[in-house]
């Protein structure tokens, strides 16, 4: 049976302790560079902390103004409203750097500019109405000369049509590269309400005037000379074509109030495909024109503009300490209880009951679980736990005891009742004191004592302390002072304080989470001394008697 009995073997892993002191500073400095390891990691990459993501907007405002030579026109000043101005886009904007002027046209027929080589011979070879995107207008059916020696097809359009295709090198615009900008950022962190712009607070006008990049990474106005060169171009040679170029701010920012910062940082790029060999249309360039009326005619000046757009692109995060540093030993331990109250809410497993019960011939408490089936005098106890401190209404009632002028036996048969003390001729089979009454509920077979011997109703304390009228009226006038009965108080509200006393006198503070549940012997006892009117009562429930318990602990 060498098989059946490798089946039954059970293998467990033994552990040896070795006292040594070289082997146990050994294991703990291993220990400590793990820990150590890795709370650096958690600092170096912020895990500790949680993130949000950057709301953000952009405006701009270029400034400077250049002299360029055009043909034909000589020397023109150009400013601010004549290369940047109504060229602005969302988070972007546009210099002007290279420009093609064709002057004077007006509408009219004139011969199409060849394109590629593209001439005619006769009529038959221009198709009247045609047009297509590399032309300028629309066919008359007409074969023109276009110079000397070439003929083109005529056209309807604006004329003279423009001639040149390849911009001026070099550019005419070229002096844009000691234009200035100014870029204003304004970033939101949703998640923790922060708000911040690229313009600090300590940055003034005159600061404004003086800054320079080159010696304030902070400034937040930029030459698109050095822009163009910090992402890797001569501004000379894209100014011919132009292009796009990417600023981006990045916004790092970290909350944490010991290490608060928020401060951008500048990069850039070029966006577009620089060489010209490379791409079918390098590059970036547009046209628009200038109208006016000459002798009732309108014409025009038609500007094919080159230039660079700059696209302002803002990224960022924050992060701040996370929410369960605070319940560490960080903060002191009233703080983190008074947030661990505000942030959790503590709720009770409706299915799990723990009662707390006291026999008068054992010292311990007993914490059992409920049992919709099994007598609670039978359930075997969970655990035991010792006695709390008395409580201040148990201390408060004994004072109460000790005065003089306190007859116990003055009104101790309420409503003119006598209290038969016998026990109970037919007790039920859970009863061990011989006084308790039948219940059908589990939760309310409990007797007083685990073993055989006399009730604790029969004791004089009981009497005292529990059924004395007069000492419960002052208990209830303690609790409240101003009470409208003036002192007289029904039968409920005596019962209701006798089982708060009687909880007070044998639980003293209750363990937490538990309900105390009173022995049905001193139920029966109380309820004959202060009965219900219409013979009628609640029985167990728990949290009746938990709120009974907390009155107890804090007005008795």
């Amino acid at each position: 049976m060498p098989c059946c009995d490798a089946l039954c073997q059970y293998d467990t892993n033994k552990l040896v302790r070795i006292q040594s002191v070289r082997l146990g500073s050994l294991k703990w400095s291993l220990n400590a560079a793990i820990l150590l390891f890795i709370c650096i990691l958690m600092l170096w990459n912020r895990k500790y902390q949680e993130f949000d993501l950057v709301v953000s907007s952009v405006t701009s405002k270029v400034k400077g103004v250049a002299q360029a030579h055009l043909p034909g026109d000589g020397d023109v000043v150009w400013d601010e409203v004549d290369y940047s101005g109504p060229w602005q886009d969302k988070n972007s904007f546009f210099v002007a750097t290279n420009v093609i002027v064709t002057k004077d046209q007006k509408q009219g027929k004139c011969p199409q500019v060849p394109l590629k080589g593209r001439y005619c011979h006769s009529d038959k070879d221009c198709e009247k109405g045609a047009w297509d995107q590399q032309k300028h207008g629309i066919q008359t059916g007409s074969c023109v000369k276009f110079d000397i020696l070439k003929k083109t097809c005529e056209v309807s359009a604006w004329c003279p049509i423009e001639k040149r295709t390849s911009p001026p090198r070099p550019a005419v615009l070229a002096a844009a590269e000691n234009f200035t900008v100014l870029i204003k950022n304004n970033i939101r962190f949703p998640a923790f309400n922060f708000i911040r712009r690229n313009i600090l607070p300590q940055m003034n006008d005159a600061y404004l005037r003086s800054c320079h990049r080159g010696n304030d990474s902070l400034c937040p106005i930029f030459r698109l000379g050095d822009i163009v060169r910090e992402a890797g171009e001569k501004f000379s040679e894209m100014a011919i074509e132009g292009g796009v170029i990417g600023i981006q701010i990045k916004w790092d920012c970290n909350l944490d109030r010991l290490m608060q910062r928020c401060l951008p940082t500048y990069s850039f790029r070029r966006l577009d495909e620089k060489e010209s060999n490379r791409t079918l249309y390098p590059g970036l360039n547009f046209r628009f024109a200038k109208y006016s009326m000459v002798n009732g005619v309108e014409e025009r000046i038609l500007y094919k503009v080159f230039g660079i757009r700059f696209d302002v692109m803002v990224f960022g995060q924050t992060t701040i300490l996370i929410d369960w540093l605070i319940g560490t030993s960080c903060y002191s331990a009233d703080v983190g209880q008074n947030y661990s109250e505000k942030k959790v809410e503590a709720i009770r497993d409706s299915t799990k009951c723990i009662l707390c019960v006291s026999y008068i011939d054992e010292s311990n408490l007993r914490l059992v679980k409920r049992s919709h089936k099994k007598s609670l005098q039978d359930i075997r106890a969970m655990s035991l736990q010792q006695r709390m401190q008395e409580d201040s209404g148990y201390l408060k009632a004994i004072i109460c005891l000790l005065q003089p002028d306190v007859d116990t036996n003055q009104d101790s048969q309420p409503l003119d009742r006598k209290v038969d003390s016998t026990s109970n001729p037919c007790p039920p089979s859970w009863c061990v004191c011989k006084c308790c009454a039948p219940s059908s509920v589990p939760q309310e077979q409990l007797c007083c004592r685990h073993s055989e011997g006399v009730c604790i109703t029969s004791s004089p304390l009981f009497e005292r302390l529990v059924l004395c009228r007069s000492l419960l009226e002052a208990v209830l006038l303690y609790k409240d002072p101003l009470s409208p009965s003036g002192g007289h108080f029904n039968a409920t509200d005596l019962r209701h304080c006798a089982y708060r006393q009687y909880i007070s006198w044998r639980f003293g503070v209750a363990p937490k989470d538990t309900h105390p549940a009173i022995p049905s012997c001193c139920v029966w006892r109380i309820r004959v001394e202060y009965p219900s009117p219409d013979g009628q009562y609640g029985g167990f429930r728990p949290a009746l008697m938990a709120s009974m318990q907390a009155c107890a602990d804090s007005d008795m």
